[in-house]
């Protein structure tokens, strides 16, 4: 059987460590470890072996006896530091432990309210709504606070009683005893559900639930530059919460429509414009769309098929920031399939007017790019 590992060297800790520094390692290594959050096949086995150094060093009685005799020490201690806790325990209760709950001796959990389910839905945009932003108008189905008993459940004017089987706490405490002393485990009362209170006569209009279902149309504010997989957070219109307590909230995520021209790259806009040969050859002026507009620009003579533009703050708004993105315009050549008789004669002479050593090496670009026009364009004599 392997020797076990050394406790000190476990937490990480030196053996001259104080026992605030043996609580902070052991809280970072249980979070690490504990199997609710970490997968690893090992991380159960390593998530004991931390919890069990931790139950030794820090107690005062057994980490001097651990320092005297080592593991031969701990034999007669127990040989299972866990027996009394029901197993590991969820991982909320290593914060319980450390931040203010239960789980230390004679210690009771505390109740924290509960509050309303979040509830999520998805809005479809059309591009320029993601662009410039928008008020869209949703429908949700949603648990909302009855207003006949104003969320007690019970008829209004006929007092509640007090639980018998918690004493009107809401919580039912049990003891477990361990070797290491008593553990108190608090539990929701299971016959006011936590209320404390019992209905002795049940709302008629909710039937003692406290809310009901309602339909209700609410108002979006799309910020302008929004994009997709986005979510938008609505406090507070979630479903009303249990017993009078806080709603949760409203999660919208956000989708959006291709666009048939544009095409979106984080902040910047790409738009692809055909020029046929006289234009991308003699240079044009030309009318590109925009999400602003058509807007008038210079073609230069020479343009090769794939050059770029780019327009200035054409672009998508900064969801976080100031300005806009970028258009980038594509130029894209296009070659016709047929051509007249006198249009080929065009060519044919235009042909003959170019030096054969000057075919597909215009220019030192042409020579790298092979998708350049006059790279594949070849005319007969």
């Amino acid at each position: 059987m392997a020797s076990k590992r050394d406790f000190y060297e476990i937490l990480g800790v030196s053996r001259s460590a104080t026992e605030d520094e043996i609580k902070k390692a052991y809280r970072r290594l249980a979070m690490k470890f504990h199997p609710d959050v970490n997968k690893e096949a090992d991380a159960e086995e390593k998530f004991k072996e931390v919890k069990e150094a931790y139950e030794v060093l820090s107690d005062a009685k057994k980490r001097a006896t651990y320092d005297q005799f080592g593991h031969a020490g701990m034999s007669g201690a127990g040989a299972n530091p866990f027996e009394g806790f029901g197993g590991m325990g969820g991982f909320s209760d290593i914060f319980e432990q450390f931040f203010g709950g239960a789980g230390g001796p004679g210690g009771a959990r505390r109740a924290s309210p509960q509050r309303g389910a979040d509830l999520k839905t998805t809005i479809t945009l059309e591009f320029e709504e993601a662009v410039f932003g928008a008020e869209k108008e949703i429908e949700i189905a949603r648990f909302d606070t009855c207003a006949h008993c104003k969320g007690s459940k019970s008829e209004p004017g006929v007092e509640t009683t007090k639980c018998s089987n918690c004493n009107g706490s809401g919580e039912v405490r049990r003891v477990q005893s361990s070797i290491f002393g008593q553990f108190v485990s608090v539990t929701t009362c299971d016959r006011c559900r936590g209320d404390g209170r019992v209905v002795t006569t049940p709302c008629k209009e909710c039937r003692g639930e406290g809310r009901v279902k309602v339909s209700k149309r609410l108002l979006v504010k799309i910020p302008a530059g929004i994009d997709s997989n986005s979510q938008i957070r609505i406090s507070g219109e979630g479903e009303a919460g249990p017993r009078g307590t806080l709603p949760g909230n409203l999660f919208v995520g956000i989708a959006i429509k291709e666009h048939p021209i544009f095409k979106r790259v984080e902040a910047h806009i790409m738009v692809d414009v055909p020029l046929n040969l006289w234009q991308a050859t003699l240079g044009d002026k030309i009318e590109v769309p925009t999400v602003d507009g058509p807007l008038e620009i210079e073609v230069k003579p020479g343009t090769q098929h794939g050059d770029i533009i780019r327009l200035k703050e054409r672009g998508v708004p900064l969801l976080r920031g100031n300005g806009r993105g970028d258009q980038i315009i594509t130029f894209k050549i296009i070659v016709p399939r047929k051509l007249s008789e006198e249009q080929r004669q065009l060519l044919q002479q235009m042909a003959r007017t170019m030096p054969r050593e000057q075919i597909g090496k215009e220019s030192q670009r042409d020579k790298d790019d092979k998708g350049g026009f006059f790279g594949r364009f070849r005319v007969g004599s």
